[in-house]
């Protein structure tokens, strides 16, 4: 499943902690304190990141990166995004019903009558849970819920995912009731 050159998106820069250099980072990584398990971080203009050292603080860790050793110089990295190539990413270590959600993208969407729907063009984290935006040519893009109702099938072979029509939101329920709990 690894894809050389597809860009997955680790970790976020925050403000700035203390005087010498050291920056909050929100990680995307299972164990956050894993971040630079992966080897040098990139953001998209291709600088590279090196962790030098990292500590849990709260929700985010705390990282101080190779070359930012100045308050100045960790505020000019708020908001960068930092990503890691697909490819060092490692698939063994995923269960069978796991992998990242940047191998979701561009899968072609198809319900369960095998009738297309689109294409994956983003996985969002509201809070909630995740959902997959998927859209196509010509098409507004619609939001399913990733749940195990709204898609139960997921082929990396196939290059598709199947949604269910009913629990993805994309018809009403015959009974016409809306499918909200409890009625």
């Amino acid at each position: 499943m690894a894809q050389a050159g597809k860009k997955v998106h680790m970790a976020t820069i925050g403000a700035p902690h203390g005087v010498r250099g050291e920056v909050r980072v929100r990680t995307f990584t299972g164990d956050p304190l894993a971040l630079g398990d992966y080897g040098p971080l990139a953001d998209e203009k291709g600088r590279k990141f090196a962790v030098l050292d990292i500590r849990p603080a709260k929700n985010v860790v705390v990282v101080r990166f190779k070359g930012v050793d100045s308050r100045e110089k960790a505020e000019a990295l708020n908001g960068v995004e930092l990503f890691v190539d697909r490819a060092v990413l490692p698939d063994e270590e995923l269960d069978d019903d796991e992998f990242f959600c940047e191998d979701l993208m561009g899968l072609k969407v198809v319900d369960t009558d095998g009738a297309p729907r689109g294409t994956v063009i983003a996985v969002h984290d509201f809070g909630g849970g995740d959902i997959l935006e998927v859209g196509g040519a010509g098409r507004k893009s619609v939001l399913i819920p990733f749940s195990q109702a709204a898609v139960p099938a997921i082929d990396f072979n196939a290059g598709q995912i199947t949604v269910e029509p009913v629990a993805a939101g994309l018809v009403e329920p015959e009974d016409g009731k809306g499918g909200e709990p409890g009625t």
